[in-house]
């Protein structure tokens, strides 16, 4: 429950491309890596940071809201795009879409991780909460985590592409941390009420997977 959604999500990200599409390698490889290596960067990056501002800010609320808003969210989208500077990987990013494909499909292997982590917690609220938290975190998460990172891939795509400078990526970094601390908020904080803000953090979610699908289409089609 915890990595079919991710897998199925990869294949169909995969896929959107129509021409040259990925080697499935390279898919797995990225998806592993994101799985791995980035959840655990992640982590220790999420600690050490945490642990330096607990000393300077009392307010508990505070710095939660600093923990959930902006440390999260930057630590984990600088963590899983990192994916994309494997050889193997970056040998494969030939085309402007790669770079949303493969962003995406690391999004998605850190995502069935964290969905695995918190399966465990759920596990203890009952068996009907958990079907019900992992089929949201299956939706949500899993989709926020692809469309997100999707856009960091691309614009470190268009630097290997152009050989341009890796400061370019800056800007599609900065979005990628904006939709993700935008669902964090949106679930962790009562804005519109708890059930409206997981909807809109679920339609938010599906929009920005909308809009890379399309993008990668209608690359692709240019580039073809």
């Amino acid at each position: 429950m915890a990595f079919l959604p991710p897998i199925i999500y990869s294949v169909w990200i995969r896929n959107t491309e129509k021409y040259n599409r990925e080697r499935w390698r390279s898919i797995f490889l990225c998806f592993l890596w994101g799985a791995t290596i980035s959840v655990v960067a992640a982590i220790i990056l999420e600690y050490i940071l945490n642990f330096s501002l607990t000393p300077s800010i009392n307010d508990k609320d505070y710095l939660n809201l600093i923990a959930i808003v902006i440390i999260a969210p930057f630590v984990e989208e600088f963590s899983k795009p990192l994916a994309l500077r494997i050889k193997l990987i970056r040998r494969e990013i030939n085309e402007p879409e790669d770079g949303l494909i493969y962003g995406a499909v690391a999004g998605l292997g850190f995502s069935a991780t964290e969905n695995l982590l918190y399966g465990w917690s759920f596990m203890t609220e009952g068996l009907i909460f958990f079907i019900i938290l992992i089929s949201i975190r299956s939706i949500g998460a899993c989709l926020l985590h692809a469309s997100a990172t999707a856009w960091t891939g691309y614009g470190y795509g268009k630097t290997i592409i152009k050989r341009t400078s890796i400061i370019r990526v800056l800007p599609y970094f900065l979005l990628a941390i904006f939709l993700h601390a935008t669902y964090n908020s949106l679930l962790t904080f009562d804005i519109f009420g708890i059930t409206a803000g997981l909807f809109a953090a679920i339609v938010l979610s599906l929009i920005t997977t909308k809009i890379v699908r399309n993008k990668i289409r209608s690359l692709d089609r240019i580039t073809n």
